[in-house]
């Protein structure tokens, strides 16, 4: 009897103990959640597809970013995780908890890279700017815009129809992919503001919209004068008067532009020069922004029909051919200097993570 008592007295021991180590381990495990990491600084971690958590653990171990990976382990395995852990590249900051790594690997919250497409600039400068970018792959040649649209799933031509913006992306973006996404923002941005557009437009379609954008955008930077300008060329298409823009004769120029135009350049009868051609050009001659968009759907009122580069980023507008001469005597042959400026300092996009898009600015003579 005396051995029985004393066996079950050695079992509900046994039990305590059993208990007090499960307790104490359980509460070691819930404890490790909200420990910080072991990180001096920011660090990537790399979690291929088809990884076992185990090796994530091992991983993280190696790299001493965790000291306890046994802990880590149950810790996933308690919270039911580490079947849901995600693969991708991770952005790790110091302070980051071990609760935090959990959640940003189950949640898929993977690391983002940018690239900034400025307004007003064309394809091929888009291409060199997405061949620039460390971290996206090039898939695509750099070539002309219809080659680009055949394989973006464009009719025609690309040029216009990829939104200028800045795009965050995860690791292996390729530049087909990204071109597919800003064309279809663009596209969304059209629907969107095509059915405000003003009813006297002399603008058919959407896409003589974008053209009519992309002219306005590679005229001036300066918001205050984008629907002026539109207004200009608005009145001008109304009463069948030629465009005479040069930034769609240098478009038309290809490689041939070398900084300035000539007048044999402006005799020469090709499909974007509007001192030659009636109405607009064939395609866009650059891909505008909104603000672009808005003002070629929208244009300012009035009866000016002429302007021309003052030289400080500004242009001064004209009613009549008269004015208009004046004017071009007085800012671009009396008073032009080292500084002159057609169109205002181009903004320079914050630098991308990894990838710097360049502005480029083209010199214009008088309208």
């Amino acid at each position: 009897m005396r051995a029985v008592k004393h066996l079950l007295t050695g079992v509900v021991l046994i039990a305590v103990v059993v208990a007090i180590a499960a307790y104490i381990g359980h509460n070691k495990v819930s404890g490790i959640g909200p420990t910080p990491l072991l990180l001096q600084q920011g660090e990537a971690l790399q979690i291929p597809g088809g990884s076992s958590f185990r090796a994530i653990v091992e991983q993280l171990s190696e790299r001493g970013i965790v000291d306890q990976p046994l802990l880590l382990r149950l810790y996933a395995r308690q919270h039911k995780l580490a079947h849901r852990i995600q693969a991708g590249e991770y952005w790790l900051e110091p302070g980051t908890t071990h609760q935090q790594l959990m959640e940003l690997m189950v949640q898929g919250k993977v690391r983002n890279y940018q690239v900034t497409l400025v307004e007003g600039q064309t394809v091929r400068q888009y291409m060199a700017v997405l061949h620039a970018h460390p971290q996206i792959v090039k898939t695509l040649e750099l070539t002309d815009p219809t080659s680009i649209a055949k394989q973006v799933g464009i009719e025609g031509s690309a040029e216009g129809w990829i939104y200028p913006d800045t795009y965050l992306f995860p690791q292996g973006m390729t530049d087909l992919k990204l071109l597919k996404r800003a064309y279809k923002t663009m596209q969304k941005v059209i629907e969107q503001e095509w059915p405000k557009r003003s009813k006297s437009l002399p603008l058919e379609t959407p896409y003589q919209a974008l053209v009519m954008a992309s002219i306005v955008e590679k005229e001036t930077g300066a918001t205050s004068e984008r629907a002026t300008i539109a207004g200009v060329f608005t009145r001008r298409l109304q009463k069948k008067m030629r465009l005479q823009t040069d930034p769609t004769v240098i478009y038309g120029m290809g490689d041939n532009y070398k900084g300035n135009i000539t007048r044999a350049d402006l005799k020469r009868k090709t499909a974007y020069n509007t001192y030659r051609i009636n109405g607009l050009p064939p395609t866009p001659i650059a891909n505008p922004g909104r603000a672009a968009i808005q003002a070629a759907l929208n244009p300012a009122t009035g009866d000016a029909l002429y302007f021309v580069a003052k030289g400080d980023g500004s242009h001064q507008f004209s009613a009549t051919l008269a004015q208009h001469n004046r004017a071009v005597t007085e800012y671009q042959r009396s008073k032009r200097r080292k500084n002159y400026r057609s169109a205002p300092a181009p903004k320079v996009p914050e630098a991308a993570s990894t990838s710097e898009a360049t502005t480029l600015s083209e010199p214009q003579s008088a309208q």
